[in-house]
């Protein structure tokens, strides 16, 4: 595989209306898109209207939405020239990792690739380097889908451009990502507010004791509800706390800016390994038709230290 040496962050504004419409229905009428070399942190621009194959107008809906117009459109290259056009630009598909801000763009590249006849493989090849950024940032940061123009807020900056310009849709997810990437301290302390704290304590030690004190009230509150005895019954309702546990301090082990405890991080693995040991014993107790499920010692020891121990 060749040696990475470019980012490029792309988006699409796509037919719509207000009265819905099929996914597949919804052609791509202009991409966007942004080039970081990673050497020379240059950033180059794309930014084309695509003609669909629908000849029908757009939406008033569609045309408020986008600020794209009936004209816009009218000359405009098909998808197949644009995205011709888009590789040239691209200029090397193995050297480049591509992102966006939803998935979506990535299924509707697929469909449009195959409604145009484009080569399977090239899309394959854009498909290995893709990287869903919205759903790496909802996970280590955010906790919940978040828009571009809030996101970038969260960094203390503001949306660049016009909105629901595919283009600086792009610019602004890169500034999103590069933040995420270099600013790690900063990262973590908003994902602390998303997760865990209403307001962040003003300094580390406080920031670890306030975590320790939230870990264990809701590990406390998890193990008296699952300690004993558990109806099949209502142990998937069960499991799925104990996931959404896990979930909420999984960051903490990741610990990206070092700022947590090794007390923490401890903490954090407990609640982890409890959580795949309920797995097995559900999987086992359900394969044989249990009506009942025994939590052993062995699987609430994590628990029951971090609700015993000292703060």
């Amino acid at each position: 595989m060749a040696d990475l040496q470019q980012y490029i962050f792309f988006d699409f504004e796509m037919l719509c209306s207000n009265r819905g419409m099929k996914f597949e229905e919804m052609e791509v009428i202009r991409l966007g898109a942004v080039k970081y070399n990673l050497q020379t942190k240059e950033i180059s621009y794309f930014d084309r209207y695509i003609r669909p194959q629908s000849h029908k107008r757009l939406t008033r809906f569609c045309k408020e939405l986008t600020g794209i117009s009936d004209e816009d459109l009218k000359n405009a290259s098909d998808f197949k020239e644009v995205f011709a056009e888009f590789l040239y630009w691209v200029g090397g598909v193995k050297r480049s990792q591509f992102f966006s801000w939803s998935k979506s763009d990535l299924a509707r590249l697929k469909i449009d690739a195959a409604r145009h006849g484009l080569p399977p493989r090239t899309i394959q090849k854009i498909e290995k380097r893709y990287v869903d950024f919205q759903a790496i940032f909802s996970k280590r940061v955010t906790k919940t889908h978040f828009s571009v123009e809030n996101a970038v807020e969260l960094y203390g900056k503001k949306f660049i451009g016009d909105k629901h310009n595919p283009m600086w849709d792009a610019y602004n997810t890169l500034q999103i990502y590069l933040c995420f990437l270099n600013d790690r301290l900063n990262s973590d302390l908003i994902m602390l507010k998303q997760y865990v704290f209403d307001e962040i304590p003003t300094d580390f030690e406080k920031i670890n004791s306030g975590l320790t004190k939230a870990m264990k009230n809701d590990i406390s509150t998890l193990y008296k509800e699952g300690k004993d005895l558990i109806k099949m019954s209502d142990a998937y309702k069960f499991m799925k706390k104990a996931n959404r546990l896990a979930h909420k301090y999984e960051n903490i082990i990741i610990n990206r800016s070092g700022i947590f405890s090794k007390k923490n991080v401890e903490y954090a693995r407990s609640i982890g390994r409890f959580y795949e040991d309920l797995c097995a014993a559900y999987d086992i107790h359900k394969k044989f038709s249990s009506k009942v499920m025994i939590l052993d010692e062995h699987s609430v020891r994590p628990l029951q230290h971090l609700v015993t121990i000292g703060g």
